[in-house]
């Protein structure tokens, strides 16, 4: 089993979702990097908030999301911003409660609101991630 603290081993994807344990970890990680062609960036972070290996998503130097790997689970991180906020506003509603909850609990500073998203299974939130990262994508400009 990896350890996510040790700073001098840098795992692999596949060694990271062993540690998920969950299927829905590689299949949201492939369909991240088929749906936009981009390749994951494994990085090792200090920040004392969550330290650790995470994973990052990028498409033409902007991040698409920040997945935080746990044991049985995922944490996906998104950003709205303010190019975003409308549109991701525009689909709230037709979202599930629980997605709803989030944005709304989450405090939004400096014209974003940083969603923390935990993933286990491949249900409604599932799509609902996908659907942000999608207008996150279209607004890259």
């Amino acid at each position: 089993m990896i350890d996510l603290q040790n700073k001098s081993i840098c795992p692999t994807i596949e060694e990271i979702g062993e540690y998920v344990r969950t299927p829905v970890f590689m299949q949201f990680c492939s369909e991240i990097k088929n749906t936009y062609q981009c390749k994951e960036k494994i990085e090792y972070s200090s920040c004392s908030w969550e330290k650790g290996w995470n994973i990052k998503f990028k498409k033409s130097g902007k991040t698409l999301c920040t997945i935080y790997p746990r044991e049985g689970y995922f944490t996906v991180m998104i950003v709205v911003g303010a190019k975003e906020k409308p549109l991701a506003e525009a689909i709230l509603p037709e979202c599930t409660k629980e997605l709803q909850n989030i944005y709304h609990q989450t405090k939004e500073g400096n014209g974003q609101r940083w969603l923390m998203i935990d993933l286990e299974e491949q249900g409604s939130l599932y799509h609902e991630l996908l659907q942000l990262i999608q207008i996150r994508m279209n607004l890259k400009k």
